[in-house]
């Protein structure tokens, strides 16, 4: 989980790139926690964590699970995608469609009548994977900060 870790430490510092504002800073100790909190996921029966590995490293991971009826989301049971991550090493090779493609076949194995998942506004290189795996979208997250106008 210590390479998994490393990846999701990664996803938290790309986001908090894209927005600051909006999504978490990446404290010390991120990769620990983060593959200690993957790794207590593992024996989870609606969850599905899914590695891919290429000589023996860890370059890409997805973390999924399956959820019920969300009324706060207006929406029936899902499998829903939480993380995906590549290396950026290893982008532009077709792992990311690897990874989506196996998570989606290991969800629908669970059960998973539909995958939701969200995707930060800014990383247009996921909403490109995501268009071409068949997702459309449904669903638009807007932020506004309360210590300052309106504008």
């Amino acid at each position: 989980m210590t390479a998994v870790g490393r990846l999701g430490a990664l996803l938290v510092r790309e986001h908090h790139d894209f927005d600051p504002l909006r999504f978490i800073a990446a404290m010390p100790g991120v990769e620990k926690g983060y593959g200690s909190y993957l790794g207590s996921q593992l024996d989870a029966p609606n969850v599905v964590v899914l590695v891919a590995e290429r000589d023996g490293k860890v370059i890409g991971y997805t973390y999924s699970g399956i959820e019920g009826t969300d009324y706060m989301a207006l929406r029936g049971p899902a499998g829903e995608m939480y993380d995906i991550v590549v290396d950026p090493d290893y982008r532009q090779q077709g792992i990311g469609r690897m990874l989506v493609d196996a998570t989606l076949g290991a969800l629908k194995a669970k059960g998973a009548p539909r995958v939701v998942l969200s995707t930060a506004e800014k990383n247009a290189a996921a909403q490109r994977l995501f268009d071409r795996a068949g997702f459309r979208r449904t669903m638009i997250e807007m932020t506004r900060e309360l210590d300052g106008d309106a504008g």
